[in-house]
């Protein structure tokens, strides 16, 4: 679980560890355990209630969402879009769908 990016999170929105607790309602040597990697595996809880205040979700501490990658559309997926939706595009649009399928 991508439990550093809690200091990632808490640097960004420029508060301390101690605010962190205050306002999650974490204790204080929990949050530095979790920080430190002494814990490696916290209540979900708690996850949830640092998340909270950081202003994200739990996805966002999951290392593997971020490893997935989306894969790049073929020519048969942007002919199939072309042909669905074609008659609804902008010439602009279509010239930029175009500069794409050039590019594959």
């Amino acid at each position: 679980m991508g439990l550093e990016k809690i200091a990632e999170y808490k640097k960004k929105l420029g508060i301390t560890t101690e605010e962190l607790s205050i306002r999650s309602g974490v204790p204080l040597g929990t949050l530095n355990k979790i920080l430190s990697g002494a814990t490696k595996d916290p209540k979900l809880e708690t996850i949830k209630a640092i998340a909270k205040v950081l202003g994200c979700s739990l996805d966002d501490f999951d290392d593997n969402k971020n490893m997935i990658e989306k894969p790049e559309p073929t020519y048969e997926d942007l002919k199939f879009l072309i042909a669905r939706n074609g008659k609804d595009m902008t010439p602009d649009e279509k010239l930029e769908l175009i500069k794409m399928i050039s590019d594959l």
